[in-house]
């Protein structure tokens, strides 16, 4: 690789991290042709850029990013390296876990997730279990909207115990002229024994 080349080399990875908030490196070695397409189209299909590349040039291009010191991540950059860039948090890290199911293969390296480093494999699993903005938006309405529903639930009890009690009291409202009805006829009867005598 030519001075240029690795000079271009470097802009692309810098493009490809200048605002990305989701930074996983994972390591692809032994996946053959077939596997590591298949693992692109399923990073693909989940929006999640995947690009192999040298340890030494992602280095240099994590080096030139302001804001952000990457330099935790470095120690792990061996071997074979595909910097993958997201906007879900935990997408990478379940679509690891989801190839590994069949393969040894891909291992993560390190990540830079919610502004905090994950080195080593090992932290898959809390990777997985970080919640996207979207899971954790609908988590929060959810939290909000229980109290409204408990209100809403408890007004509709109210009113629906209210008109109960209504509905018992009209019944009984009726029951007392029906009640009377027969004493009338009591009544005449009585009237018609004295006219027997």
């Amino acid at each position: 690789m030519t001075k240029d080349q690795k000079v271009v080399a470097i802009q692309e990875i810098k493009d490809l991290l200048q605002d990305a908030k989701v930074v996983y490196v994972a390591d692809l070695e032994g996946l053959n042709a077939a596997k590591s397409s298949d693992f692109r189209r399923q990073a693909f299909k989940q929006n999640i850029k995947v690009k192999v590349v040298k340890n030494t040039l992602l280095q240099k291009a994590m080096e030139q990013i302001d804001g952000v010191d990457f330099s935790e991540m470095f120690d792990t950059f061996k071997g074979n390296s595909a910097l993958m860039i997201a906007e879900t948090a935990n997408a990478p890290a379940k679509l690891i876990k989801d190839f590994r199911k069949k393969d040894e293969k891909p291992a993560l390296k390190s990540a830079f997730v919610q502004e905090t480093f994950y080195v080593g494999d090992n932290n898959l699993d809390a990777l997985v279990s970080i919640k996207s903005r979207e899971e954790m938006i609908g988590e929060i309405i959810g939290l909000l909207q229980s109290p409204i529903q408990r209100v809403v639930s408890a007004l509709q009890n109210k009113s629906e115990t209210g008109e109960a009690k209504a509905e018992e009291a009209a019944p009984a409202v009726e029951e007392t002229p029906a009640a009377e009805a027969p004493e009338a006829p009591v009544a005449e009867s009585t009237d018609e024994t004295p006219a027997a005598e």
